[in-house]
């Protein structure tokens, strides 16, 4: 292979690695969650039209994809101090601030624009009018950028409440889903951004508490930065994923789910409460690398028990 064939392969691996495509192809999953959520399960066809599910996650992906682009873009001074991001696109030198930024915009706007064009909700007859606009959805996809971006990034190093804020963002994607189908908002999709916002706590949590020197490094203002005996931080994930509890069982109380679900939602969260208590009692990189991989487990997991046995 040539050397300019090299150097363009790795441009667009590095392109790839600016949308973090591991955290924004969780984003797709809970964008499908929603939308199955939000699909009347007794329709002679179960599942959402494929055209709404190619173009709101794909959407969303790009949305997501986009603002975590301008995320490196406006964390690249800082980046360079982290050993975890030292090895990112730009503190590497293989794109120039320009690029990520114009790949960053570019993402983000196209995202929003094949929501707001491609979402075409359902109508009270139970029909679709393809082409017609879906600006909920397209505004919740500009919300995860617009929050992540001009919010949550400034706030990491000014105070340790900015994983409140980054939680927002992060827990909009199934909201955009169901949002997709339904066009318009309603309290299942208060349910879906409650589950995802108090999950993200303890998943975050126990990333931070490990990496915690190289936050400190950067001048990040994490909670377990701020906190060095990890009192705070173990507080914190017990009362969310506590919280977490609470919301995955309101699918059933609402009657967006059925018995089948509250029985595999209760294992579930017995299967991450246990580690994150001991974790937050013991702050020991271990525990916090278990009560890691049971977050991984639960939320995938959770949402297919969901849509499994929806209402």
């Amino acid at each position: 292979m040539s050397n300019s064939a090299t150097r363009r392969g790795g441009g667009l691996g590095a392109y790839w690695e600016l949308g973090k495509p591991r955290l924004s192809a969780l984003a797709v999953f809970a964008v499908v969650a929603g939308a199955y959520m939000a699909w009347p399960s007794r329709q002679l066809n179960p599942h959402p039209p494929l055209d709404l599910l190619l173009t709101t996650t794909l959407g969303t992906f790009l949305a997501a994809a986009g603002a975590n682009a301008l995320n490196m873009h406006r964390e690249r001074e800082l980046d360079v101090l982290m050993h975890r991001t030292k090895g990112r696109p730009l503190p590497t030198g293989r794109l120039r601030p320009g690029q990520v930024l114009g790949f960053g915009l570019l993402a983000a706007v196209l995202g929003v624009l094949l929501v707001l064009f491609g979402a075409a909700p359902l109508q009270p007859d139970g029909s679709r009018q393809l082409g017609a606009l879906n600006w909920v959805a397209a505004g919740l996809c500009a919300a995860i950028v617009a929050s992540y971006v001009l919010v949550y990034t400034p706030m990491k190093v000014r105070t340790p409440l900015n994983t409140l804020v980054g939680a927002i963002p992060g827990a909009l994607p199934p909201v955009v889903g169901h949002a997709a189908v339904m066009g318009y908002l309603c309290l299942p999709q208060l349910v879906l951004f409650a589950i995802l916002f108090c999950w993200q706590i303890p998943h975050f949590l126990a990333i931070a508490w490990r990496y915690r020197d190289d936050y400190a490094r950067a001048g990040m203002r994490m909670l377990p930065v701020v906190d060095p005996t990890g009192h705070r931080t173990g507080i914190a994930m017990v009362l969310y994923v506590a919280g977490l509890g609470i919301a995955s069982a309101l699918p059933l109380v609402l009657h967006m789910a059925g018995e089948r679900y509250a029985v595999l939602a209760l294992f579930l969260n017995l299967l991450f409460f246990v580690p994150t208590v001991v974790a937050a009692l013991t702050r020991q990189d271990r525990a916090m690398r278990l009560t890691f991989l049971a977050s991984i487990v639960y939320l995938p997991l959770l949402f297919l028990a969901m849509v499994w046995d929806r209402r």
